[in-house]
């Protein structure tokens, strides 16, 4: 596995968050942050590809479907921003 370095700047206030559950977790700051990274491309990942399989079939009468089907109210005022 090749490996690169990148300066990462973050609040103080996140990377005292990080370094303690590193610690906790037994592990150096360094492997805690590109663990959550991994993770975190991981998920965009797998959920980017889930959405673009389930679209693939969709047709716009799908959609124009369902919306038939829903009820036909006024919104409440706090979703009318």
């Amino acid at each position: 596995m090749s490996k690169s370095t990148y300066p990462l700047k973050m609040p103080s206030s996140v990377k005292a968050a990080a370094a303690r559950l590193a610690r906790a977790d037994g592990v150096s700051l360094n492997q805690f942050i590109a663990a959550a990274v991994a993770e975190k491309v991981g998920t965009l990942e797998t959920t980017g590809e889930f959405l673009r399989r389930r679209a693939a079939d969709a047709k716009p009468e799908d959609l124009s479907r369902f919306l038939d089907g829903a009820p036909d109210t006024v919104p409440p005022p706090e979703d009318a921003r």
